[in-house]
């Protein structure tokens, strides 16, 4: 690759292809004056001015680096110019796509987006992720246009040689940092994008994968595309590679042109950058405002304000400007530069999402062992504490069925609930960024992995009821056994699935851990009657237990095993009178006493028992309905 081009010299020869004009783009949000304890300020709030009237221009063939510290306004930049600002504040300014303004719903279809950190599923390998993003945007192409197009993508962006290598994640090894970045950038050039923008695509890689990283997308740039990045801290070989450099600096633009440009500004401004220094440093340094004393906080300040006020008077900035208008006033055939907008119907994709789902998640070794062994684990402790069951009322008869039942209730809950916060917030972080990508709803993402952690549950639940069935001794007719599986099956997915809607909106794993613990606590002691008798509650918890699943499954379970047993006490059969310390001599009576009706209600209790599970996935969803209303913030 040659390094030494001139700037802005690789725009094809019939002329631009794409332009993009930026112009007068302020962002400001209102903050609270004070924290939520102190009501009077609390209430006050102030404006904060994020970006301040900034302005550029740039045609195809052409790579920009935005530069300066942290706080700057980077990374709030390009999300304003990919329509990825949230509601928080107020966004002014427009942006022109070949001299046509464009609305905030054309943006994702505008503009492809590398976010600063890497989301991707650990377990596929490079050509299965980047065929899964083809599968999801260019589905209507066939089977070999769609390896066509991975192949091309790959050689582009030189990943062919770990074509068939997986991601890797912080438990196994996979490709390199700075493969991994090519693999992020490779997705969004999947749809064909004219204009790419990455936030701090650098970050965390060496000096020399970081420099390949940036050679890298100016040779994308050339390839008739323009390629916006911001970057923190460039090495000085790369000062070259840029066709223009921006500057930013308490959100507002300090400088924009080539980098010959940019020393002339400065050396015009007198601040010359001293021999064999690096550019980058020296103008970032020199255009912060250090806040470590109030003095040097006011010094700094009016040097970069006196700095803006000489740029907006500048040749340059009137060149954007008026290059801006003249595109806005071409006579040429405006057409806006979309991505590639050939995507399946909503249920392809999510057919294709639980494919590949299931191919990740499948390759979990962890994960799987995970998933079914945990209700084994649990079962072992309650078969190491219990043994076996006997029959008699003094000797924990009564008492020890009972805790089977609230362990069947809580522990299964719980084990599901520790799936979700384990394996989803990984997928959750991916749905967020390829929603925004527009290659699919967060709602079919979550179906999807509801779907595959079915069979799952299924089988972890059936490992766990057949240890501690058979080997503690509860009911031995085979129809039982089948009743205590399908009654102990939805407490195992109701707890992954109140997790899953947790997680919807909070962000977490643990505070979804600990709040969801507590809510299937407060569901097994409103609902079960084990810890008090339901109908000695009081009114108010006897109408909320009828919303608590644990209610329904207690019954089927009690009813389950109590049914036509009989018991002894202190060994012997006591029909014909009771002794006061054996109040129930047979089941049926412990029933009637503690669930009275309940022998009566065992297909109501069932349909209600199942019922949760459909109306809980249904609240999942409206939970990340939810979720996309609190990012659009």
């Amino acid at each position: 690759m040659d390094g030494s081009r001139e700037p802005g010299t690789m725009v094809p020869e019939d002329g631009p292809c794409c332009s993009i004009g930026v112009r007068n783009i302020c962002y400001t949000v209102s903050e609270r004056v004070g924290p939520w304890w102190d009501i009077q300020s609390y209430y006050k709030k102030w404006t904060r001015t994020i970006l301040r009237d900034v302005s550029f221009y740039m045609e195809s063939g052409q790579i920009m680096a935005i530069l300066g510290n942290s706080g700057s306004g980077k990374t709030t930049l390009l999300d304003a110019i990919s329509g990825r600002i949230g509601h928080k504040g107020t966004l002014l300014g427009e942006v022109y796509l070949n001299g046509s303004q464009i609305k905030k719903e054309l943006f994702q279809d505008c503009f492809s987006y590398v976010l600063q950190h890497d989301s991707l599923l650990p377990h596929l390998t490079v050509r299965e992720t980047l065929t899964y993003t083809a599968m999801l945007s260019l589905q209507k192409h066939s089977s070999e246009a769609i390896r066509k197009k991975v192949d091309s993508v790959m050689a582009e962006l030189s990943l062919t040689h770990v074509a068939d290598t997986v991601i890797g994640g912080r438990l196994f090894n996979g490709i390199s940092s700075g493969e991994r970045r090519r693999v992020s950038i490779a997705s969004q050039l999947i749809q064909d994008p004219k204009i790419i923008l990455l936030d701090e695509p650098t970050t965390g890689l060496d000096s020399m994968t970081a420099n390949h990283i940036v050679m890298l997308l100016s040779e994308l740039a050339r390839k008739d595309r323009i390629v916006i990045i911001s970057i923190h801290q460039p090495r000085s070989e790369l000062f070259k590679i840029f066709d223009k450099i921006a500057i930013m600096s308490c959100g507002e633009l300090i400088f924009c042109g080539n980098p010959q440009e940019m020393i002339s500004f400065f050396d015009d401004c007198g601040y010359e950058c001293p021999q064999h220094s690096n550019p980058f440093d020296f103008y970032v340094d020199l255009t912060s405002v250090d806040t470590r004393t109030k003095e040097r906080e006011m010094d700094t300040y009016n040097r970069v304000h006196s700095i803006v006020s000489v740029y907006r008077d500048s040749e340059n900035f009137q060149g954007t400007l008026e290059s801006i208008e003249s595109s806005k006033k071409s006579k040429e055939q405006k057409v806006i530069p979309l991505k590639r907008k050939e995507t399946p119907s909503e249920l392809s994709k999510l057919v294709v999402l639980l494919r590949r789902t299931v191919r990740n998640l499948s390759r979990n070794k962890i994960g799987i062992i995970m998933r079914l062994s945990q209700n084994f684990i649990f079962a072992a402790f309650i078969v190491f504490f219990l043994i076996r069951f006997n029959n008699d009322v003094l000797h924990g008869a009564v008492q020890d069925r009972i805790g089977v039942i609230y362990q069947c209730l809580g522990g299964t809950s719980y084990t599901g609930l520790l799936n979700a916060v384990a394996l989803f917030p990984a997928l959750r972080a991916i749905g967020d960024q390829e929603s925004k990508d527009g290659l699919y709803k967060k709602w079919q993402m979550l179906l999807a992995y509801i779907i595959h952690i079915l069979p799952f549950s299924i089988l972890s639940v059936g490992i766990f009821g057949a240890f501690v069935y058979w080997t503690i001794g509860l009911n031995p007719e085979p129809i039982r056994f089948g009743v205590f599986l399908a009654a102990t099956l939805v407490p195992h997915i109701m707890g992954e699935l109140l997790a899953l809607a947790v997680l919807g909106v909070v962000n977490n794993p643990n505070i979804v851990n600990a709040g969801v613990a507590l809510l299937n606590i407060a569901g097994i002691l409103v609902g079960s009657g084990i810890l008090r008798s339901l109908q000695e509650m009081p009114q108010v918890f006897q109408i909320l237990s009828y919303i608590t699943y644990q209610r329904y499954s207690c019954e089927l379970l009690v009813v389950n095993e109590f049914y036509n047993l009989n018991f002894t006490c202190g060994g012997t059969s006591n029909s014909s009178e009771v002794n006061a310390q054996c109040p129930f001599t047979k089941g049926n009576d412990f029933i009637e006493s503690s669930y009275p009706g309940a022998t009566t209600r065992i297909t109501f209790d069932f349909l209600m028992l199942y019922a949760f599970v459909p109306a809980m996935i249904i609240g999942c969803l409206i939970s990340f309905k939810i979720r996309d209303i609190l990012m659009r913030r």
